[in-house]
């Protein structure tokens, strides 16, 4: 370029044929036309662009020395433009990006749009991660804090639609472009003129304010058993030989904890159970007094059940259904000075020792032990409110990074949704400001309030299930800021393998307050012991397991084992959680904002989105290997028909996503990394592969969580082990036909993502 710009400095070089006056064959005549020379005319311009070059026939010897001395100087001329040329664009050449030594210290040009034809200088990382550390207020956060801690604030309410209007309110004076997304749902609450009841024989036990929405409603009686917290174990245990106990027809009585609720439920529900209870046992609940209730959903899902795999906007036309995930039986909460009465006045055999709680004696039930329960909650069409903002980015503003929290709570909410919406608005400021540093992202920063988040995720899935085909490929990572803050002293975190990297390195900079040590020597130093499996109550499950988008949600808890005991209950206020934290709750969350604000700053900064594609292969691979163990025992059990099945191809699936996986670092070392398209395209093929988990072979309204290894249903592999491991068991029977569709249509999932990885069409492995 620099070389062409010296050679232009004439404008144009001008061919003009002429006749040879002695009549000899045409030459060219070659002319240098100088600054301000006047243009051709249109006639003899188009004439000579129509003619042909011509060699003279004949040509006087001192005409060759001519024409040799005028191609030398041109050669000359061109040898030393192109020495200066490619001197000055080593000179401007930035260093290389293929290590993440040099990802991390680039201070690249962000073009205003991808033609390069204008740079916009960008912070460097270093810079960066110290204006996010300085401007990040604790006193701020805590002035947040105390604005949305506010009671009353169920979805739909007043409250809550105050809360959002502020938010907006919020956005806009941030310049963030900020907008709301309506939705009509059905949300399930207690009836104040009939309140819900619970009678043991005649005897009234209780009328309980905590209630757990989407029950069924109604009243059922039945036997009364207890049933530990409710796991699948524990009913298999009582239906064993030595209890013997037919849960059919039961009311089935469980601890809270371990799982969730709605887990429970419907693991009752299918042992044909009419109604459950639930209590927290003060041998978990240790610093709860006993009247205190619980609230929570049954819905063994995230949305509207009632608009299964369909937003719920208004006017729209749905077919008359209900999730699956809806167990249909009543099941309601009591306070533990219910369950005493209760499980006093039980008789029949002792529980397992496994079984015991805080109370002197545990009892599975007599046959004479009748409990009536009562359920008059109702469906109530709500509408609530989902608010946004965003930060653009300069390369890729159609690829973003979304930040949300819910600021909807059935209690008081402090750690569940205050926290997380404080740390929402701060980080949205703070990323605002850093803009006006000259802080450049490549990608945007979505930032998402959600409502209804005590329902189920209610107002997420159904923004998901909305805009299904708009986030497709576009939205490449969730950050979740729920229940950010419970404690002190440890550390939780749940998220795709795509992210493990990220957090792990962002743990390892992040420093404890008052320490040189970093967050990840704090809590110990081994980042596999703080991941834990997402759960489907999770913020980012929807995303991650319904949307296949990488999440991430984390959380600082306490090193005791009752850190989350007050969530889902009036306990969940400002007093506890500054007492649990020793009133470090504002200073946790400045730590919060670091963890959360780093993972997306990294993501927005980089060329190369900071996703490892490598991490999959350790999942699939745990998963692969799990289940040849699997088919290996029921071959030396010679199961009937076994012989037949081969896991070499699903072996074979696994061997190509590896490969593909590190082809892609391989492409990305020997990329120019500051290319916009060649990013682009590299990009592409790293966002697609949490996307390509999600079973194509199943539909979104029957089976919404598809994702093979964090999903729901039998398309996942730990759907598969199971089956396999209940054969050997000779828990079930053996369908080959059903486990070779199995072993198929898992393969090719693997598959189908390895060879979207690889890229082009003709990088596809065949091995297969």
């Amino acid at each position: 370029m620099k070389f062409s710009r010296i050679v232009n400095s004439r404008s144009y070089t001008r061919f003009n044929q002429s006749q040879n006056p002695d009549g000899e064959s045409s030459r060219v005549e070659v002319k240098l036309a100088v600054d301000g020379e006047e243009e051709m005319d249109g006639t003899e311009q188009g004439h000579v662009q129509r003619d042909t070059y011509t060699r003279p026939s004949r040509s006087a010897p001192w005409n060759k020395w001519r024409v040799l001395v005028w191609v030398g100087g041109v050669l000359v001329i061109f040898c030393v433009g192109l020495l200066i040329g490619y001197s000055a664009h080593r000179k401007s050449e930035p260093p290389s990006c293929s290590s993440e030594e040099n990802v991390a210290k680039i201070d690249p040009e962000v073009p205003l749009n991808p033609d390069f034809s204008n740079f916009v200088p960008s912070l460097d990382w270093s810079d960066l991660v110290a204006l996010l550390k300085d401007k990040v207020s604790s006193k701020l956060i805590e002035l947040k804090l105390r604005d949305f801690s506010q009671r009353g604030r169920e979805a739909g309410s007043s409250i809550d639609n105050k809360l959002g209007d502020d938010i907006h309110k919020m956005f806009t004076e941030l310049n963030m472009d900020p907008w709301v997304d309506e939705h009509f749902v059905k949300l399930q609450y207690p009836d104040s003129s009939k309140p819900n009841r619970v009678l043991f024989g005649s005897e009234e036990i209780g009328r309980p304010v905590g209630f757990l929405a989407y029950s069924e409603t109604g009243t059922k009686e039945g036997r009364v058993v207890y049933a530990n917290y409710g796991e699948l174990s524990d009913l298999k245990t009582l239906q064993n030989v030595k209890y013997g106990l037919n849960l059919n027809g039961s009311v089935i009585l469980m601890r809270a904890g371990k799982i969730s609720m709605a887990q429970k439920v419907m693991n009752a529900a299918n042992m044909g159970a009419v109604a459950v209870l639930i209590y927290p046992d003060p041998a978990d609940y240790q610093t709860m007094a006993e009247n205190n209730e619980l609230y929570g959903h049954v819905h063994l899902g995230s949305g509207d059940p009632y608009t299964p795999g369909f937003p719920s906007f208004n006017h729209t036309q749905f077919p008359p259904a209900k999730s699956s995930g809806l167990p249909g039986i009543l099941a309601q909460t009591i306070n533990a000075n219910m369950a005493r009465t209760i499980i006093g006045k039980m008789g029949g055999g002792d529980a397992p020792n496994e079984f015991r709680g805080h109370f002197d004696s545990y009892k599975l039930g007599g046959e004479s032990d009748k409990i009536t329960v009562e359920v008059n909650s109702k469906l109530a069409d709500t509408k609530i409110h989902n608010v946004f903002g965003v930060i653009k980015g300069y390369v890729d503003p159609d690829r973003y990074v979304v930040i949300g929290a819910q600021r909807d709570s059935l209690t008081s909410g402090y750690a569940k949704s205050t926290v997380g919406t404080s740390l929402l608005l701060e980080l949205a400021r703070v990323f605002a400001e850093l803009k006006k540093e000259s802080f450049r992202p490549k990608r945007s920063i979505v930032f998402a309030s959600w409502s209804a988040g005590d329902f189920g995720n209610v107002g997420i899935t159904e923004w998901l299930e909305g805009y299904w085909a708009s986030l497709n490929n576009k939205a490449f990572t969730y950050i979740s800021l729920d229940g950010v803050i419970t404690g002190v002293g440890s550390f939780r975190a749940s998220a795709s393998p795509l992210l493990h990297t990220l957090l792990q390195k962002t743990l390892g900079k992040v420093k404890s307050p008052g320490s040189t040590s970093s967050l990840l020597q704090t809590f110990g130093g081994d980042f596999s012991k703080l991941l834990t499996p997402m759960q489907m109550d999770d913020g980012a499950y929807p995303f991650l397991a319904l949307s296949g988008i990488p999440s991430v949600s984390f959380s600082f808890i306490s090193s005791q084992a009752t850190n989350e005991e007050y969530l889902g209950t009036n306990l969940d206020d400002k007093g506890n959680l500054d007492r649990i934290t020793n009133d470090k709750v504002v200073e946790m969350s400045v730590l919060a904002a670091q963890v959360a604000g780093q993972i997306a700053l990294r993501l927005v900064h980089d060329h190369i989105i900071r996703l490892d594609v490598t991490k999959y292969s350790d999942e699939i691979t745990k998963h692969v290997t799990s289940i040849i163990h699997h088919v290996d025992d029921l071959r030396k059990n010679k199961v009937d028909k076994i012989e037949s099945l081969s896991t070499e191809w699903l072996y074979e699936a696994k061997g190509s996503y590896s490969r593909a996986a590190t082809a892609l670092n391989t492409d990305i070392g020997n990329s120019d990394l500051n290319d916009v398209e060649i990013c682009r395209i590299i990009n592409n093929r790293i966002m697609k592969v949490e996307h390509n988990f999600l079973s194509p072979y199943v539909s979104l309204r029957d089976v919404p969580f598809r994702h093979i290894f964090f999903g729901s249903g039998w398309q996942t592999t730990t759907d598969l082990e199971k089956y396999l491991g209940d054969v050997f068991e000779n828990n079930t029977s053996f369908n080959i036909d059903q486990v070779l569709n199995d072993f198929a249509l898992l393969t090719w999932t693997i598959q189908g993502c390895a060879n979207d990885l690889a890229g082009d069409i003709w990088s596809l492995d065949n091995e297969i």
